[in-house]
């Protein structure tokens, strides 16, 4: 069980609140049960480790406000903008006997241990995260999904998961699924690719070429070929050779 100091925070102002956090503390408050809502701050160091995991908001922790305990659970924590840095959290007091509804984050193990994954299959995790109802006193912080003996098509659903006793899921109404193994996908290498287009480019290339080669020698029978105009007499020509025919048939009369 972590335990948290704290002390307790009577500046609420934005420039007092600001100068605390440059100081390495970050405000917080607890509430929750009969008590009333106690305004604190926590040092950053000691939460540092903590504060960025999976179980941070689903998990119990002990707070000692200057000699005082309380058990509190995380219910939110604000962030700057800028900075990504915690600069308030909020955490709820847990009352014995009390049950709570949280959402518990999900571990697979024994990936060694899948013949469908040793057999190129890959995980499809559906749910990264659970909603339990669980006892005050009995959270858990991780839900454990065992992945021995799993093959490619393997349903992994709620109903093969060993919960503690008295922690139940919310969704009641059906077995829900966490994960399945299944098929990997079809991926085209790169170097296929690029073979199928480079054969395409050499094709086409090759259909410009002889379509060029076909044009031209088209357009060489066109040159080679006489033209119907030159062996043809133009009517100029015809005038004058009458003529002179004409001339010889008078030349031989006389």
């Amino acid at each position: 069980m972590n335990i948290l100091k704290a002390t307790k925070r009577t500046v609420t102002s934005a420039g007092q609140t600001n100068k605390l956090r440059s100081d390495g503390l970050i405000p917080a408050v607890l509430y929750g049960g009969k008590k009333d809502n106690i305004n604190i701050t926590l040092k950053k160091l000691q939460l540092q480790e903590i504060i960025n995991t999976e179980t941070f908001m689903s998990k119990v922790v002990d707070i000692d406000i200057e000699g005082s305990k309380e058990k509190v659970l995380p219910r939110e924590v604000s962030y700057d903008p800028v900075s990504d840095e915690p600069i308030h959290i909020d955490f709820m007091r847990i009352a014995k006997g009390s049950k709570l509804i949280l959402e518990i984050p999900v571990k697979f193990i024994n990936f060694d241990k899948s013949p469908g994954l040793k057999k190129g299959g890959v995980l499809n995790t559906v749910r990264r995260k659970v909603e339990l109802k669980c006892p005050a006193e009995k959270i858990p912080d991780e839900i454990v999904v065992d992945l021995n003996n799993t093959e490619i098509g393997s349903s992994l659903k709620i109903s093969s998961i060993t919960l503690p006793e008295d922690v139940v899921p919310t969704i009641t109404d059906r077995d829900f699924v966490i994960a399945t193994v299944v098929s990997p996908s079809i991926i085209i290498e790169p170097e296929k690719v690029e073979e199928t287009e480079a054969a395409a480019e050499g094709e086409a290339a090759a259909d410009t070429t002889l379509e060029g080669e076909a044009k031209g020698e088209e357009s060489k029978e066109k040159t080679a070929k006489p033209s119907d105009d030159k062996t043809k007499s133009s009517p100029s020509e015809k005038s004058s050779n009458a003529n002179k025919e004409n001339k010889e048939k008078e030349i031989k009369k006389k």
